[in-house]
């Protein structure tokens, strides 16, 4: 087991394509980080410059107490679990797990004693003796796991690892990898897509975009103090609610924010009074949480009046995509979706009011930053 730091490491391909930009991030021993983002952000290529698969532009990258760069990949102690499994058709399970430690020439009983362990660990003794394809996707999954902890790397990198299994198996194994990371300690590296995995699974979570990294932090922080709009806007199902908006002070001195064509006293938990009289009539990016809107009462003066335009009903939630205003056409900008729990029948077209709970508010800066984060 070992840390793993990336130091300004940079890769532009042959095309001029800058998949990672000034990466730097430091991952402790026995840490699972998981990193998220859109397709193309280039998460993928750090595992590969990590393994390395890719050599890097610029930078260093670091394993333990070792600059790995020109380093091959076979003295770096990393295993790497891919998207397709990439298992020998024509082998057995127990051979395919045996085959990276024969390539080691380790003992006989050592490679025994390791496939034992792993058969063990992931609960495969009964299919040492099938190939491939007599698995299910499920399986074949945890083969691809086994051969890669047989090998008891410094490092285990997974990349996407779930994306092909269905939805109801993916939750299962991804329990089922959280369990694995807790009983060996290893490091580990995760790269998705998907949020809900990431979120679940890490220690930390490391987003990106366009090879950059916009916010590393625990599950819970970056739900809750999103640096910027595209991390409030990628991190949460659904996403943040993201518009245009300006605050604006009345006679009282009470501070007001516009949400489409209607002014709503409120005051962001996030926020102190100074800070946001400081961005008075400035141009700002708003957020509410989906799930920080509930009915109102009809009359309430302090309610945001919206338009159901779609509704989603799942049982034990609603969805409700909304424009802010009184008709489905007012205010284009305003585009709002509010989570409420259980049962609730609305229709297409219907006038809607809303309360908004003032810790699910958020203000970013013209430039996207979040302004808690400024005023901290």
């Amino acid at each position: 087991m070992a840390s793993v730091e990336f130091c300004h490491v940079e890769k532009v391909f042959a095309d001029g394509t800058c998949a990672v930009h000034d990466y730097n991030l430091a991952i402790a021993d026995g840490e699972l980080v998981a990193f998220v983002g859109p397709s193309g952000c280039g998460k993928s290529t750090l595992l590969r410059l990590l393994a390395g698969l890719e050599e890097t532009t610029s930078g260093t990258l670091h394993i333990g107490d070792r600059i790995v760069n020109k380093l091959p990949p076979q003295q770096r102690n990393v295993a790497m679990v891919f998207q397709d499994y990439a298992l020998y058709p024509h082998m057995s399970v127990r051979r395919n797990l045996e085959f990276p430690l024969r390539m080691r020439k380790l003992p006989r009983g050592e490679i025994d004693r390791r496939v034992a362990w792993a058969a063990e660990l992931l609960s495969m003794n009964e299919l040492l003796e099938r190939r491939p394809r007599q698995l299910s996707g499920g399986q074949r999954q945890r083969v691809a796991m086994g051969r890669a902890l047989v090998r008891q790397p410094a490092v285990f990198l997974m990349d996407e690892p779930l994306s092909n299994l269905d939805a109801r198996l993916r939750v299962q194994i991804r329990a089922e990898i959280g369990e694995l990371q807790e009983q060996t300690g290893t490091t580990m590296i995760y790269v998705t897509h998907d949020q809900a995995e990431a979120m679940t699974l890490g220690d930390r979570v490391a987003v990106m975009q366009h090879g950059c990294l916009q916010q590393v932090a625990k599950p819970q922080e970056l739900y809750e103090r999103p640096a910027n709009t595209f991390v409030a806007g990628f991190i949460g199902n659904p996403p943040m609610n993201l518009f245009p908006t300006a605050l604006c002070s009345g006679g009282d001195g009470r501070i007001w924010m516009k949400v489409g064509e209607q002014s709503l006293l409120m005051c962001p938990a996030h926020l102190t009074k100074a800070h946001l009289r400081s961005c008075l009539d400035k141009p700002l990016t708003g957020g509410i949480r989906p799930e920080g809107f509930r009915i109102a009462p009809i009359d309430s003066p302090e309610a945001l009046k919206a338009t159901v335009s779609t509704v989603e009903y799942l049982g034990h939630e609603t969805l409700l995509y909304l424009r802010a205003g009184q008709s489905p056409s007012a205010n284009d900008n305003a585009v709002l979706i509010a989570r409420l729990p259980g049962t609730h029948l609305f229709r297409k077209g219907d006038s809607v009011p809303l309360l908004i709970d003032g810790s699910q508010v958020y203000l970013f800066s013209q430039e996207g930053q979040s302004l808690a984060a400024t005023a901290a």
